[in-house]
């Protein structure tokens, strides 16, 4: 009897918590089923493009690291050789209920050289290529409308030559380079203004003031 009466306090204590749990998750907002969304990057040095999408409301976690190459695990070193194939990028976590992936996107373009095929302002091999990992169906079709935008804008006179292909494994670069920029600010900023980074991005893009040149399409996330 003892026995009995133990196991169903246990049971009630434990059917307590759980509601006490959901309830919690229900005056927090949050709805069962949602989960953050990845979106995938290369543009040039990762640094530049980790601090692009770092802080934007609704991106949860951006990580530096390499993707698009063939072999396993890669190292900073090896990347930089250009034999692996990775191009160095970041993948970030969002949540698509505070940003669309063709804000993403919108960011995206603003921060990279669209036009120079394998390097990236002072960057120069395959591994500063431009590209964009789409993860499923829906980020391959909003990826190719933002750049046919971008084409038929006529913005600039030659065409775009960032990629568009599917995502590939995603491997994390070395702890020191992530969030770099915060590291070593210094450094980086050194980095940034002898890379002519600055100057070239208003070339492209001017003061930032611009209407945006994806094609958004209403309730997309």
């Amino acid at each position: 009897m003892k026995v009995a009466v133990m196991r169903g306090r246990t049971l009630v204590s434990v059917a307590g918590l759980l509601l006490l749990g959901l309830l919690g998750l229900a005056v927090s907002g949050f709805r069962m089923g949602d989960a953050p969304r990845v979106a995938t990057f290369a543009g040039g040095c990762f640094w530049s493009m980790q601090k692009a999408f770092d802080g934007v409301p609704g991106v949860i976690k951006v990580t530096a690291g390499y993707a698009g190459g063939s072999k396993g695990n890669p190292g900073y070193e090896e990347v930089e050789t250009g034999r692996t194939g990775h191009a160095e990028s970041v993948q970030l976590q969002y949540d698509p209920a505070k940003i669309s992936y063709d804000s993403l996107l919108d960011i995206y373009w603003h921060h990279i050289d669209p036009l120079t095929k394998d390097a990236a302002f002072c960057d120069h091999g395959s591994q500063y290529r431009s590209i964009i990992f789409y993860g499923d169906a829906e980020q391959q079709r909003l990826a190719e409308a933002s750049k046919r935008a971008l084409d038929q804008s006529h913005r600039f006179a030659s065409p775009i030559v960032t990629a568009i292909q599917p995502a590939t494994s995603f491997y994390p670069a070395e702890e020191y380079h992530q969030y770099f920029y915060k590291k070593n600010p210094v450094r980086y900023q050194a980095y940034v203004i002898g890379c002519g980074r600055p100057a070239r991005i208003r070339e492209l893009w001017g003061d930032g003031k611009e209407s945006r040149v994806t094609s958004r399409e209403p309730g997309v996330k």
